[in-house]
């Protein structure tokens, strides 16, 4: 199936592994021009090294917590591949913790880090999109927006709200031809995966191998997910076979979710 997304340009957050590296790489492979940040320096770079092999890709320093750096990410890319077609926006999540383990500080922090980039960077892209008539707004959330999980409570906060900033989004842009939608992620393996995992085998006395036993046999597929599996639906949410669906947030876990609205 061609997704005729041949030389758009793509903004990945946080692409540097994981989830947002296997948006890049299935977006390279549909031939985007892709553009990643990431905080940690060498592993941004090792992920462009790597991510070039498939296509033409840019790699930029930036903490998605900042204005200034989503800022400056922003005008790298208009400058160095043109404005930008399709965002998706990412993050590596807010602390692992109950309600009255956490303060002010990482409540705030949590509001920088996964509600506000998302404002932030969507500002940036949509003008643009908005003269051209045509936009992919994908933000990478998930399922704790619509299942909430006690360990998770900054997470499940901000998600949900995302969903509703999505159908928000959707509603607004609809007009100019930009879609928006939410991916509801469930276990993917990833390091955020990892440190949930460390968190709960301690509470439960498991061992690694009891623990993920449990987890599989929680999801109907019996499995975790692998992050290409996410990259694959962000690349059909962002074409053009994809074009009459916005506003909305798609669980891709497993069937994880138990509720079935």
């Amino acid at each position: 199936m061609d997704l005729e997304l041949k030389d758009k340009v793509a903004m990945i957050a946080a692409a540097s592994k994981g989830i947002g590296k296997a948006c890049a790489l299935a977006l390279l492979k549909e031939g985007c021009r892709v553009s990643i940040c990431a905080r940690n320096v060498e592993a941004l770079n090792q992920a462009r090294e790597e991510l070039s092999e498939a296509g033409e890709v840019i790699a930029i320093e930036a903490d998605v917590s900042s204005a200034e750096d989503l800022a400056a990410w922003h005008k790298h890319t208009l400058d160095r591949l043109g404005p930008t077609d399709i965002l998706v926006t990412n993050t590596g999540g807010p602390p692992v913790a109950r309600f009255l383990e956490l303060n002010d500080d990482q409540w705030q922090a949590g509001v920088e880090s996964t509600l506000m980039n998302v404002v932030r960077l969507c500002r940036l892209v949509i003008p643009g999109m908005q003269q051209r008539k045509w936009g992919r707004i994908i933000h990478l959330t998930s399922m704790v927006a619509k299942q909430p999980m006690e360990e998770l409570v900054i997470s499940s906060t901000l998600r949900a709200g995302l969903s509703g900033l999505t159908k928000a989004m959707a509603n607004q842009f609809g007009p100019d031809s930009i879609t928006v939608n939410a991916i509801l992620t469930g276990n993917v393996l990833t390091d955020r995966q990892m440190a949930l995992a460390e968190v709960r085998m301690k509470e439960r006395g498991l061992t690694r191998e009891e623990y993920f036993a449990q987890v599989s046999s929680g999801i109907p597929l019996r499995r975790s997910a692998d992050p290409r599996e996410i990259g694959d639906v962000v690349a059909f949410l962002a074409s053009e076979r994809a074009s009459y669906i916005t506003g909305a947030s798609v669980p891709v876990d497993g069937g994880l979710i138990k509720a079935s609205l």
